[in-house]
């Protein structure tokens, strides 16, 4: 359970759009923090690794990584 208190201009967005769809402001409120958490995650994640100085890896290279992890995990 979580409790927040919103600006009212943003209440008031949460009220029209749930009642133009039949959803409740909570269904709205929960998808947003949702899409947006694993943002903020990954951000404070990559700041933690840069602040301790590991390596950098290209997009590439941690994609290439990444696949070769799957497949290891996959045998």
């Amino acid at each position: 359970m979580l409790a927040l208190r919103l600006p009212e201009d943003i209440v008031k967005r949460l009220e029209t759009l749930a009642a133009r769809t039949g959803r409740s402001k909570s269904f709205y409120a929960r998808e947003a923090i949702l899409r947006h958490l694993g943002d903020v995650e990954d951000a404070y994640l990559a700041l933690d690794r840069r602040e301790r100085g590991g390596p950098r890896l290209s997009l590439d290279e941690l994609e290439h990584e990444f696949a070769a992890d799957l497949t290891t995990k996959a045998r």
